[in-house]
């Protein structure tokens, strides 16, 4: 009886010891892929994380100031299609099409005349483009980057 007793003691332990090691190797195996979604994303996300677009006042050679959208693209390869969303409820949904920036270069482009009036800082616009592998982003004011499929309102 003493034997039956270890043997199955052993035969419990055992698969106890079995269940375990697979638990753990399935823990592990979904961190991994986690590791490996959040390195894709960070990778598909590379170039888009480093383009940037504020509005910011200055002085023409005249001497008059004038405001300016100002777009950055600190990436190695250009991004295409840029446009700035105009929130300016006079200007009805329109939005200042830029068209190509290259890499590391910042492009300026006049702002409406009339946000000269509320103008105080520099401070951040929304800007949607598309990067070099053909993914459309969105960075909207606060910042914020996403693909611009995802930012996109459903249609009703």
């Amino acid at each position: 009886m003493d034997s039956d007793w270890v043997a199955t003691a052993a035969d419990v332990f055992s698969a106890l010891g079995t269940v375990g090691a697979f638990v753990v190797g399935f823990v592990l195996l979904r961190r991994e892929q986690n590791r490996e979604a959040e390195r894709a994303e960070d990778e598909r996300r590379g170039q888009a994380a480093r383009i940037s677009a504020w509005v910011e006042a200055y002085r023409k050679p005249d001497g008059t100031r004038e405001l300016a959208f100002h777009i950055h693209n600190a990436s190695d390869m250009p991004i295409y299609e840029v446009e700035l969303p105009l929130p300016d409820p006079a200007a009805s949904g329109d939005v200042e099409f830029v068209g190509m920036v290259p890499p590391g270069q910042t492009i300026r482009r006049p702002a409406p005349v009339a946000w000269l009036r509320s103008y105080v800082n520099p401070e951040p616009i929304e800007i949607e483009f598309l990067d070099s592998a053909g993914r459309r982003w969105n960075r909207n004011e606060q910042g914020s980057l996403a693909s611009a499929v995802e930012s996109r309102p459903d249609p009703l």
